[in-house]
């Protein structure tokens, strides 16, 4: 379908876009330029400088590191910059290293470790660093305040999707949904057991929520529906939450964890949080707990959940992150029949991806150009 420019042009409604390799048809909204014409339809109504304008100006040049993305996304950067898009998945460290060089933007990924020495590669030009992704511990943020570099991320766009996900984890971990699946599948679904892949249910539990933000917050919405008796939390802060949440209490992590049915991990990575499921956290839990974590890999101490999981000293994880990532296919994770794992698929939904690549670009945008602004500035 033809992006239209002219004056008073009925615009489309749908935009056939390939995304990850797959056809989808988005609707989208209408933006409209400073000189009152009607631009190219995108999936976020985000404007962007006009052809007219773009004619008298020079192109900052930006690097992408991956190709794999909306092709809207790259249109957008394409009216307004000079894009150098890596052909592939995952850029190489020697190839982000060398085509760094004299950029003035970074749109990066989760996937790119952005420290000092890729900021020392990009040089004195390089002003803004827009992430995909929520979280940034693949940042130097401290290194990018001391360079006055903006850096942009992707916050509230993936909120949902990863309290979904979250909560189908729970679900499929405490229920053995991956488990009986693969029974039925190899022959294992025999006669009828009543004791046979007993799960452990939600009504009646306990669910402990550690990290009520954005993502915990829409977490505990969704599990309200499922007859909880008692839900508890433990945050940075105590949270004001009004009435479309179901009560929920504010207490330690340490009595979070003892008492708790179900424990979720929704916070964010820092040097407060890594680490924080050690030993000693998983001691403390009830030998019938369930452990979720849809955060960060780096939250939990590894080894020290192997050890639980082996153990007994709680009954069952669901993971969609880990350390490392891909992890390993013959890591110890993958033999432990009360463990689920997922990989790391939280944000994995169309429009999530969507607006998420969109939101990257305006943020990028909106940090090279002096009339603009960036929707969600980190720093």
């Amino acid at each position: 379908m033809k992006a239209l420019l002219t004056r008073g042009c009925t615009l489309f409604h749908y935009q056939p876009v390939k995304i990850f390799g797959h056809l989808h048809h988005l609707k989208l909204a209408p933006s409209v330029d400073p000189y009152g014409q009607r631009l190219a339809c995108t999936s976020l109504s985000t404007s962007v400088p006009s052809i007219r304008s773009l004619s008298s100006m020079a192109k900052p040049c930006v690097l992408v590191t991956r190709s794999d993305i909306p092709t809207t996304t790259l249109e957008k950067l394409r009216q307004v910059c000079d894009v150098d898009v890596f052909e592939g998945p995952a850029m190489p460290r020697d190839q982000l290293m060398a085509r760094v060089a004299g950029k003035s933007g970074l749109f990066c990924f989760l996937t790119d470790l952005i420290d000092a020495h890729v900021l020392d590669a990009a040089g004195s030009s390089l002003s803004v660093v827009s992430t995909m992704s929520v979280g940034y511990d693949h940042l130097d943020i401290q290194e990018m305040k001391k360079r006055n570099i903006k850096v942009g991320y992707t916050p509230d766009v993936l909120t949902d999707a990863t309290a979904e996900l979250t909560v189908a984890l729970l679900l499929a971990t405490s229920r053995h949904l991956f488990q009986t699946n693969m029974e039925l599948r190899t022959g294992g679904w025999g006669q009828w057991s009543p004791m046979w892949m007993l799960g452990r249910g939600l009504s009646g539990s306990t669910v402990g929520i550690f990290g009520l933000g954005r993502t915990g917050q829409a977490v505990l919405q969704r599990l309200a529906g499922f007859n909880v008796a008692k839900f508890l939390y433990s945050s940075t802060t105590e949270k004001s939450l009004d009435a479309t949440f179901p009560p929920a209490e504010f207490v330690s992590f340490e009595r979070l964890l003892r008492e708790s049915d179900f424990v979720l991990c929704t916070a964010a990575l820092n040097d407060q949080t890594r680490g924080k499921f050690d030993r000693n956290a998983f001691t403390a839990m009830k030998e019938t707990a369930v452990f979720v974590n849809t955060s960060r890999g780096g939250l939990v101490d590894q080894d020290a959940l192997v050890w639980a999981l082996q153990t007994g000293q709680i009954w069952a994880a669901g993971l969609d992150v880990m350390t490392p990532e891909p992890l390993p296919t013959d890591h110890v994770l993958t033999t432990l029949p009360n463990c689920t794992l997922l990989p790391h698929i939280g944000s994995a939904e169309v429009a999530t991806r969507v607006g998420m690549a969109e939101l990257a670009a305006d943020n990028l945008i909106g940090g090279l150009f002096e009339d603009k602004s960036m929707p969600k500035r980190l720093c």
